[in-house]
Order: C-alpha cells, then sequence, then structure tokens
C-alpha cells in the first residue's frame, strides 16, 4: 500500500492536512523525546502556527531507539492523529516535525542544537529521563556548549514532562552536569545568562498505539501510514511565560507561575490515573475506562480527589475546581480511547513520588487520614509483587525486593525502603491495613 507523504497530501480526502508546504518551513524547534505523547500534544500546536510562521518546524530525536524514525522517516515525517472519544474531530496529518533522527544519528542533537536558527528545544522524555544515569541531560549540555562555542545566541529549553517545576527541575540537571565537566564553570555562566528554562503544563491522553489504530488511518487517509497516534480531543498547555529567544504563537495558556496548575494535575489527574491503574488493574481490568465501570473504584477515584488531593492545593484565580474534577472523571470514563492499565501502571517507582507521596505528608502534617492515598500507593505495592515482570526502571531491584513475601509487612516495609519517606506512624499504618486487604480479595 502507498505510504503517506508529501506527494500523496493533495489527493487525501476528509482529513485535515497541513494549511502550509512543509517542504517550506525551516527548523526553529529540537524536540528531544518524539514519542506519541510529542506528536498528539507539542507537535500538533506547532502545527496550527507554521502557516502564520514556518520557522518554528521541529527537528525531533528519538531517545531510546530508531523504531519511530523509521516509521516516519519514510513519510516526509508526515504522520496523522486520531480522535478518539465525544467531540472528536477528523483524522489530521501533521507536518510540523520537519527532520526526524535516531538518539546518536549524526553526532546527536548537539549540532542541530547550536544553528543560530534555532530558538527552542523541548522534551518529552518521561520521568526516566530525568534519572542521574539517563543520557538525556548529557545530550542537551552538549548541545548547549555546542551552542556556546559557536556563539549561536540565546535559546530556551522547555521540559514537558510530568515532573514539578520541571523548568527549574531541568536546570539543576544541567547545573549538576556542567559542574563535573572539565570547562564546566565557563559552559555555566553562559547558560545563566543566556538559556532559559520556563516550566509547563502538559495533559492530553494518548494511549499506545494498536494495529487496529494503523489499519483505521490507512481507511481514513487511503494510504499507509506507519507513524499514526491516537488521542482524546481534550488538550492543555499551560506555559511559563518567560522565554530566552521567542515563542511560537502556540494556543496555550502562557502564564508567569505555572504552579497551581501544575499541582492540580498532579495530584488530581495524574494521581488519580495511577489510583485507577493499580486499583483497576488488580480488579481485573484491562482499561481504566473499564475500572471506571466499576461503582467502587469510581467511588474510590472521587472520594481520593475531594477528600484527599483537593485539601492540598492553592488554586489559580478562577479556576473552576468542580468543572476540572468532573472533567477528569468523564475522560477516564470515556471507553473510545481504549488507555490501557498497564500502560499507566509504568514506572511507578518514579511516578508514584511525584503524584502521592506530597499528598499524603500534606495531609498526615494537617492531622488528616489521606486513606486513598493510602490505597493508591498500597495498591502499587500488590501490583508489584504479582504483577512480574515489570515496566519500570528499577524492576530488577522491585522483584528483589518483593520476592518470598509472606505477610503484609514483608511486602510493605521493604518496598518502603524504595520510596522517598513519609515519616508519619500513621502511614505505615494504613499501608499495612489496604496490603493485608488488597492480599485477601486476591
Amino acid at each position: 500500500m502507498t505510504r503517506l507523504s508529501r506527494a500523496v497530501l493533495p489527493t487525501l480526502r476528509g482529513v485535515r492536512i497541513p494549511a502550509y508546504d512543509p517542504a517550506g518551513i525551516t527548523v526553529g524547534i529540537v524536540h528531544l523525546g518524539v514519542g506519541a505523547f510529542h506528536r498528539a500534544h507539542q507537535a500538533v500546536y506547532t502545527d496550527a502556527v507554521l502557516a502564520a510562521d514556518p520557522t518554528w518546524g521541529i527537528s525531533g530525536y528519538t531517545q531510546r531507539s530508531a523504531a519511530v524514525r523509521d516509521r516516519l522517516a519514510p513519510q516526509d515525517g508526515l504522520y496523522t492523529v486520531l480522535e478518539r472519544g465525544a467531540g472528536a474531530g477528523p483524522p489530521h496529518v501533521v507536518g510540523a516535525l520537519r527532520e526526524i533522527r535516531g538518539p546518536e544519528e549524526d553526532g546527536g542533537p548537539a549540532a542541530r542544537i547550536a544553528d543560530p536558527r534555532v530558538r527552542l528545544v523541548t522534551l518529552t522524555v518521561t520521568e526516566k529521563g530525568y534519572r542521574p544515569d539517563a543520557p538525556t541531560v548529557g545530550r542537551l549540555v552538549a548541545g548547549l556548549d555546542a551552542r556556546r562555542r559557536a556563539d549561536a545566541g540565546p535559546v530556551s529549553v522547555l521540559s514537558c514532562d510530568n515532573l514539578p517545576a520541571n523548568g527549574a527541575t531541568l536546570r539543576g540537571l544541567v547545573a549538576d552536569r556542567c559542574a563535573a565537566l572539565p570547562d564546566g564553570e565557563r559552559l555555566l555562566d553562559w547558560i545563566t545568562t543566556s538559556v532559559a528554562f520556563p516550566s509547563c503544563v502538559v495533559d492530553r491522553i494518548v494511549p499506545a498505539t494498536t494495529p487496529a489504530d494503523l489499519a483505521a488511518a490507512a481507511s481514513a487517509l487511503g494510504v499507509a501510514d506507519e507513524g499514526a497516534v491516537v488521542a482524546e480531543p481534550f488538550t492543555q498547555w499551560v506555559i511559563e511565560d518567560a522565554f530566552a529567544a521567542g515563542r511560537p504563537d502556540w494556543a496555550a495558556t502562557f502564564t508567569a507561575d505555572v504552579a497551581p496548575y501544575e499541582a492540580a494535575k498532579l495530584r488530581l489527574l495524574n494521581a488519580t490515573h495511577s489510583l485507577l491503574a493499580y486499583t483497576g488493574a488488580l480488579a481485573g481490568h484491562d482499561t481504566i475506562a473499564a475500572a471506571m465501570t466499576d461503582p467502587a473504584l469510581a467511588e474510590t477515584a472521587y472520594r481520593f480527589m475531594t477528600e484527599d488531593a483537593v485539601p492540598t492545593l492553592t488554586l489559580p484565580p478562577g479556576f473552576d475546581l468542580g468543572g476540572y474534577q468532573d472533567t477528569i472523571l468523564r475522560r477516564f470514563a470515556d471507553p473510545a480511547l481504549g488507555h490501557r492499565t498497564a500502560q499507566v501502571a509504568a514506572d511507578g517507582s518514579l511516578k508514584l513520588p511525584i503524584r502521592l507521596l506530597g499528598t499524603a505528608r500534606d495531609r498526615l502534617a494537617a492531622g488528616a487520614t489521606p486513606q486513598w492515598t493510602a490505597l493508591a500507593v498500597a495498591a502499587w505495592m500488590v501490583y508489584v509483587a504479582t504483577r512480574q515482570p515489570l515496566d519500570d526502571p528499577i524492576a530488577g531491584t522491585l522483584a528483589a525486593a518483593t520476592a518470598g513475601y509472606s505477610t503484609p509487612a514483608s511486602l510493605v516495609d521493604p518496598l518502603l525502603e524504595l520510596l522517598p519517606p513519609v515519616p508519619y506512624p500513621a502511614w505505615r499504618d494504613m499501608l499495612l491495613a489496604h496490603t493485608a486487604r488488597l492480599l485477601h480479595d486476591r
């Protein structure tokens, strides 16, 4: 079957195609981590501005393998976003990815970051990409050093991952890496004056693409698309407006302080997602939507948000809290996406400290009893012990910690040692009680 490419764009009917000639777009953004989320979120926002400003095309670098490059390169970087669920729009062919390269191809992204036409570096490398042993920060620092040596001017670096204060976090990791370099002090001085690290909050549910999704894309287009991605209609992007070299005119919310939006998203949406992933999987549900059909789990999700998470939040002025919570639950309950519990449950050792443990500490410090938060963490513990092999960067450590457990304490205590502390005796007591019940119910 003919593949999607620039040559076939004029023949496509019934789908949205770029409102510009992709061949006329120049690169202004280098992106690290060209996974499905980037292609369904930031690249879509960028695609919408290129007709008015063709200087913001994206040069994308995969991070762990060249598989995405191999799917998209024969298609001139084009791919389709298929929306699923209430309010879904027609298939949308995106042309913002003007280059797609493997992680080490042509020496990696350093030379591209050094190009003075590039004014922005963005990242979607998941929580794993910010670990000390991950290569992402090293590649970024190499690029910034090449840019300094080339005297290519200021640049902004925008993390688009689910981390608290992701811009400041990335800035700190860059500074640490610079400190370990022979000429690192000079590089860090240049970064301090020439590089901005704005924070942002991203939101869109993007399930893993299936063979059925690729077949649906081919049916809609009349040509094969090996890079198609699936997403819900809902999308949100809140960005700290602190750039060093200009920015695209994205249809995002620009603000001086993203922290209130970030806390609401991490502690309401992401935390509830994890809660449903672990409790849903243990109850035998393959998807988040299926878990939401279970009245007990849907009630748990609602009570977690209202009783545990909401009291810890300081919300932005005018924030519609009730509407936000209702929207989250409706999105999770939409069966059209087929978002699998196993996909959301992956990398729990990295996600739980960010999504759940802050809520636990804050509620315990206030004298409250965060039972629903404890349930989510206990469900992760039982999931870890019973769903081997795990998709987690410390899967081997988790397997060793839970091997041969025979009591709730012999499961809970080794895993608590691997998580950041929640220094309240009641926390362990709650985990033991929930773990005992979950193990009994299996």
